[in-house]
């Protein structure tokens, strides 16, 4: 490879690190149904934990996580937008 290539290369990889790490933030329940989508089941988990914190809840179990999850991609798939928010899903 040339010297350019490699300089191109490894721009292209910073900006890919760096652009992951721009999506950190954690909005809870104004996770939008686009972003909660698009999340790994971890983030997801944080998004709904901080959501029923938000709301006065304890910490939510995993079956309780698990059956929000539910909740939340029912509501996106269905009658929700790809900007409506998480908390606007039907919610223990």
């Amino acid at each position: 490879m040339t010297h350019a290539k490699v300089l191109l290369m490894s721009a292209l990889a910073a900006t890919a690190v760096l652009s992951g790490c721009s999506q950190v933030t954690n909005d809870g329940g104004d996770t939008t149904c686009a972003d909660f989508q698009s999340a790994e089941e971890k983030k997801q988990n944080e998004a709904i934990t901080k959501m029923l914190t938000d709301e006065g809840k304890n910490e939510p179990s995993n079956a309780e996580l698990t059956g929000t999850r539910l909740s939340i991609t029912a509501f996106c798939q269905t009658v929700g937008k790809q900007d409506s928010t998480i908390k606007e899903a039907p919610h223990l």
